[in-house]
């Protein structure tokens, strides 16, 4: 069977990691798997080594839409099936339903914003869609008519699996200034407007003083700076640090002690089951499928709410660790990658019939 995975490009978003890791476990269970990008280049394509990726665009030309030469890449690859990843492969995916119909063009719903007319439409043409929460499911059957027999869960997959022994990454806390008692709350996200670091800086300002806490922000985008101005406004400059984007966040699961989300709209966040996989408790708005993930969730928007969640933590330790291992074996039992990729396989085996 050969599968093409699409994805328009490969910024540092959880979804592109998804889509490098389904290629990469298609793969390694024996289909001839290709991953397309419309733009070459992307945060994240130094991980592509061992996997087969190709490129629409000769050169990048910075426009996230546009994919010159899809049809007929699609006819010279000749898959069996179709894995849309993203809201531009899906806007693409209804046509390339139409055009070939004997491929199984699978949609996917990964995201929790209003989605545009043609990924709209493209939901009603694909074979099938896999939506990664029950949240999602709900949507695409309550607010895009799409019938739930035509949708399966697959939730996300932890991509960054957790050492067996789980060790605290002190070096990495000493480069940092974060002492033994120093409370570590860590978000790993893009910075977009629906991500809302934002509220994470304002909520952090209304901590006690006298605590020892710092805020780490992993991750890069168009609203770091703006972030970066309201931390100094704050007077907290000292004590909330911009990492920029890693490829692999890993070093900073382990080195903090809290994971925490403010996100405005989510699907089902990949950061907060590396957290939680990790070894880390989660305090998150509750958006989207963001109770699906484990951790302690409240109303979405309410910064009081938050701090009130937040506030026992920072003083409880023995409470800290008795929620993070709850939220670790739910992590580990629901979102496993051999159990997310099994998933996948058994709904390819289903739906397509491989070109004999």
């Amino acid at each position: 069977m050969k599968i093409l995975v699409l994805q328009d490009y490969l910024r540092s978003g959880g979804t592109e990691r998804q889509s490098i890791y389904l290629t990469r476990a298609f793969a390694s269970a024996g289909l001839e798997t290709v991953l397309l990008t419309f733009r070459p280049g992307g945060a994240l394509s130094v991980r592509l080594d061992d996997i087969v990726h190709r490129s629409l665009q000769p050169f990048d030309c910075r426009l996230d839409w546009f994919a010159p030469g899809l049809a007929r890449a699609v006819r010279i690859l000749a898959p069996d099936g179709i894995l849309c990843m993203g809201r531009m492969a899906n806007c693409y995916a209804g046509g390339l339903q139409k055009k070939f119909p004997y491929i199984g063009v699978i949609g996917t719903m990964r995201t929790g914003k209003p989605l545009p007319s043609l990924y709209r439409h493209s939901l009603q043409h694909v074979w099938h869609v896999v939506a990664n929460s029950h949240e999602a499911k709900s949507i695409l059957a309550a607010h895009y008519g799409v019938a739930r027999e035509r949708v399966s869960v697959i939730h996300n997959s932890i991509v960054f699996p957790p050492a067996d022994t789980l060790k605290r990454n002190e070096a990495l806390r000493t480069e940092l200034d974060a002492g033994p008692t120093t409370v570590v709350f860590l978000n790993v996200a893009m910075f977009r407007p629906e991500k809302n670091q934002r509220d994470l800086i304002e909520i952090a300002a209304k901590l006690p003083l006298g605590v020892k806490w710092q805020l780490w922000f992993v991750g890069d985008g168009p609203e770091r700076a703006a972030c970066e101005r309201l931390a100094d406004q704050k007077g907290l400059a000292s004590r909330v640090k911009f990492l920029g984007f890693h490829a692999d966040p890993s070093s900073y699961y382990a080195a903090a002690d809290l994971a925490a989300l403010t996100s405005l709209s989510e699907s089902l966040p990949n950061f907060l089951i590396e957290a939680h996989a990790h070894g880390l408790m989660s305090v998150a708005y509750d958006v989207g499928g963001v109770s699906e993930a484990g951790g302690a969730v409240v109303p979405s928007g309410n910064r009081d709410a938050f701090l009130a969640r937040l506030q026992p933590l920072l003083f409880d330790p023995a409470l800290r660790a008795s929620e993070a291992a709850t939220a670790q074996a739910r992590a580990r039992e629901n979102f496993d990658p051999e159990r997310q990729r099994q998933a996948y396989l058994d709904l390819f085996s289903c739906l397509i019939q491989p070109a004999q």
